[in-house]
């Protein structure tokens, strides 16, 4: 039996968060992002890590939505790229809420297992970070996908998308962690 660490109980609870938002977010607009290219989706990810890391930066901003909902946004939108990856661009929406969750859950569990394992071998290094090198490190994650999105996928050493993809999931929770606490 696996224990349930706090770091897996906090972990939840930001997944929690971004759920809820994801089958809203469902029930409002269907599956329309079923047609997005996982390009366009690295694409939407980056503009919200680009306006968390100007928020930073400028310790001001001038739109209402704060930096926890962007990082939340980044969860989902990494989410349904890994979605994408899995099923491919759609050509109209094509899943229904429970479709869409049941593979929201399925990819998050993989997000989640790479975090604990990672975990383990790092000894929570990343409650000592800042959260500015969460949102920089995202970025690099970005700029990484985006080039392996330009050579068509092809890496010679390095991880693939969907890694990346996880990756950046796991250090956006472990930035809505560090807000909560």
């Amino acid at each position: 039996m696996q224990v349930m660490t706090p770091t897996m109980r906090q972990y939840d609870k930001a997944i929690a968060f971004c759920k809820d938002i994801f089958e809203k977010k469902m029930k409002d607009y269907g599956s329309a992002w079923r047609i997005l290219r996982t390009s366009s989706i690295t694409d939407q990810i980056f503009i919200k890590a680009q306006r968390i890391r100007s928020i930073e930066e400028k310790g001001t901003q001038r739109v209402e939505d704060g930096i926890r909902e962007e990082f939340a946004g980044i969860i989902n939108y990494a989410i349904i790229a890994c979605i994408q990856l899995e099923l491919g661009t759609g050509i109209k929406p094509d899943l229904n809420t429970e479709q869409a969750v049941k593979l929201f859950d399925h990819h998050v569990k993989k997000a989640r297992s790479l975090m604990e394992n990672k975990n383990h071998d790092y000894d929570e290094a990343w409650r000592k970070m800042r959260v500015s090198s969460m949102t920089d490190l995202i970025l690099m994650k970005l700029l990484r996908i985006k080039q392996i999105e330009d050579n068509k996928g092809e890496t010679l050493i390095s991880e693939g998308i969907e890694a990346n993809y996880c990756d950046i999931v796991n250090y956006a929770v472990f930035a809505l962690i560090k807000f909560d606490e």
